[in-house]
């Protein structure tokens, strides 16, 4: 078996110029990162949750116990209300996740291109 030369990993980095690595690092310090979600998505998604808990909640109750018939079960609180905060909670949660706040001009990147040019 033949040995073949291994390359050093010290030799390759000084192959690269110093200024590109640094430029490139101090590049991700001044870019602004863009998340999918932003805190007011957060807080209307734990308003939403909030909801739904109470809905649930608001459904709970005792159940029929032995020969009794509990009408306690057909209560408009277990069978309207609960259900309609729980659904209301469910249908904007997925409005929390999709909300997008409105971009002013000033802060969108078109138009600050176009200004400049």
């Amino acid at each position: 078996m033949a040995d073949k030369p291994k390359k050093n990993q010290a030799s390759q980095a000084s192959n690269r110029p110093a200024s590109a690595s640094a430029s490139r690092s101090s590049n991700r310090v001044n870019e602004k990162v863009h998340y999918p979600l932003s805190k007011i998505n957060f807080i209307m998604m734990a308003v939403c949750l909030l909801l739904i808990v109470i809905g649930f909640a608001l459904m709970s109750g005792s159940a029929n116990v032995g020969n009794e018939f509990n009408y306690n079960i057909f209560e408009s609180r277990r069978i309207a209300a609960g259900p309609v905060i729980a659904f209301l909670g469910f249908v904007l949660m997925a409005f929390a996740i999709l909300y997008r706040k409105k971009q002013r001009p000033s802060d969108s990147e078109d138009t600050t291109k176009i200004e400049q040019e």
